[in-house]
This record gives C-alpha cells, sequence and structure tokens, in this order.
C-alpha cells in the first residue's frame, strides 16, 4: 500500500482526492494536476482512501475502476454515502464492458458523465478535470 499526499504551499482552493492502485500512475498523475494548481491527495488503496475521505473536503473524486479489494464503482457507492455532492470521474481502459467486473449500474451512469479513457495524457486528464469543475 503507498499513499501519496503532495501538498503545495501556494494557495489553491480546489482539492482532488485520485485513487488508484499503480502507484507509477497516481505519481504521474498528481504531480500534473499539482503542476495546474491544484491539491492533491492520492491513493494506492481504495479501502484507505474510503478511511480517509472527508465529506465536503473534495471538488472532485477521481478513480480508477478496476483495482483489487474495491473497485470504482464500489469506492464510488461508499463515497456517495458520505458526500452526496462530491464530483466524481471514472478513468477507464474500456472496463465498461469488462465481464470481469460489476458493471456500473443505471444510477451510476445517470450520474456519472465523467469517464476519462486510459492510456491518457496529462493534458488529457486536465482538461476533463476542468471540464468537470466548472
Amino acid at each position: 500500500m503507498i499513499v501519496v499526499s503532495h501538498n503545495n504551499s501556494a494557495t489553491t482552493t480546489t482539492r482532488l482526492l485520485l485513487v488508484d492502485n499503480e502507484y507509477d500512475n497516481i505519481s504521474v498523475l498528481s504531480m500534473g494536476l499539482e503542476d495546474e494548481g491544484f491539491e492533491v491527495d492520492a491513493f494506492t488503496d481504495p479501502l484507505l482512501a474510503l478511511s480517509n475521505f472527508k465529506s465536503n473536503y473534495y471538488s472532485l473524486v477521481i478513480l480508477d475502476i478496476n483495482m483489487p479489494k474495491m473497485n470504482g464503482y464500489e469506492l464510488y457507492k461508499e463515497i456517495r454515502k458520505l458526500d452526496n455532492k462530491v464530483k466524481v470521474c471514472f478513468l477507464t481502459a474500456s472496463e465498461l464492458h469488462n465481464e470481469s467486473l460489476r458493471n456500473p449500474t443505471k444510477e451510476i451512469l445517470n450520474e456519472v458523465k465523467c469517464f476519462i479513457p486510459k492510456p491518457l495524457t496529462i493534458e488529457d486528464l486536465i482538461r476533463n478535470v476542468k471540464k468537470e469543475l466548472t
């Protein structure tokens, strides 16, 4: 389990939660987001991310779908119980059609419109994050 928390001393108002079980992904993505002025809390363990989640604290949650212990859809449902207003984006490598994962319910598809395909560039991520936050 690896937790990455990058906190810049610069004043930023937008805090993001990033959860992806691959350390390289969260390291690169969180650095790119921070370079754009976001504050990022990043976790490689979805259960640890959930236990550290604070209601009304994050502007946006970015969840990988395919993770061990708890997939992104399951984590989303648990986060919704704690904060039903936080915006959410899913990182996906075509898991929407992966039968090994529980497919998203209609409810999730109606609530979340932000699915960011992998592989992705930092520019793609930032563009999607900014779009979701506006």
